[in-house]
């Protein structure tokens, strides 16, 4: 990560990312002046044509999950936000529609506490042929054994810090060898730490400690959370054990999960990067997206 400084103005990074967000549910041309230069939508937009207002974007398209599972039945999903698999044999057929619809990657939902959840072999097929198309694949797991489940099946990463359960240290140290999970632990409570926030900390403490990849995300469009960055989840991210730097990786990370993005826009944070690291999410949520146009016009 490379970071240049404006003189007497601030710095320069590379765009940050928000790796979980939900453009149906939000105004996403907001996002850049908020500071959110790149995103992943994972589930529930329908692209039609990009507005350049917006960030640069990676897109999951369609939910993919079992008949009545999660978010069929969700009061905020629409009915055609998820596509649903029965068998092994629909797993290629829902795939190809994502990936025919402009998905680069995909979106899996294994929540056992809202509804059924793919089977065993369902989920193998589907994950299966989303990398034959060099798709990756991303694992919304919430309920007793379902983060495993995700693991074992070549999911690639986590749309959340697995938050239903304490993991086995074990489980959590081989996840970190090949995995990368997404942090979202503000949802759990919105400034108000819920026992679900105490369990998805500590998972992420031991994940990263153990060299396991975070990225900086935050399920926006679900709950009241800031449009831009949010000083919340990067607190959390310091409580869980990342340093300053740290969270700079999380939100600058290159191509994560091997896609690309259109990179039009970079990071501005006005004035100098504070000493105390009790002051450095203050100053970050203080950024903007901007693009190289407006980068040499500020400078």
């Amino acid at each position: 990560m490379t970071t240049h400084f404006l003189v007497g103005r601030g710095s320069v990074l590379p765009g940050f990312l928000d790796a979980h967000v939900h453009l149906a549910l939000i105004d996403a041309t907001l996002l850049p002046g908020g500071g959110i230069a790149r995103a992943f939508d994972l589930g529930g937009w329908l692209p039609d044509g990009l507005n350049t207002a917006m960030p640069d974007l990676a897109c999951a398209h369609q939910f993919i999950t079992a008949f009545g599972g999660y978010p069929l039945r969700a009061g905020w999903a629409e009915p055609g936000w998820s596509c649903a698999v029965a068998s092994a044999a629909d797993a290629a057929i829902a795939v190809d529609l994502q990936a025919a619809a402009g998905a680069s990657v995909l979106k899996i939902t294994l929540n056992s506490l809202a509804g059924p959840v793919l089977g065993t072999e369902a989920l193998a097929a589907v994950v299966g042929r989303a990398h034959e198309l060099k798709l990756p694949v991303v694992a919304h797991a919430e309920g007793a054994g379902q983060a495993d489940r995700a693991f074992v099946a070549g999911a690639d990463a986590f749309a959340h810090t697995p938050f239903s359960e304490c993991l086995p240290d074990d489980l959590v140290t081989a996840m970190a060898a090949r995995m990368t999970w997404i942090s979202t632990l503000d949802i759990h409570g919105w400034g108000r730490p819920t026992p679900a926030f105490e369990i998805a900390s500590d998972n992420l403490r031991r994940f990263h400690a153990a060299g396991g990849r975070v990225l900086y995300g935050t399920d926006l469009g679900n709950g009241p959370l800031p449009l831009g960055l949010n000083s919340r989840e990067i607190t959390a991210l310091l409580g869980a054990g990342l340093s300053p730097d740290d969270v700079l990786t999380a939100l600058c990370s290159p191509a994560p999960l091997g896609l690309t993005l259109a990179d039009t826009r970079v990071t501005f944070i006005p004035g100098e990067r504070p000493r105390n690291p009790e002051d450095f999410a203050d100053w970050l949520v203080t950024a903007r997206a901007l693009t190289r146009f407006e980068l040499e016009v500020l400078a």
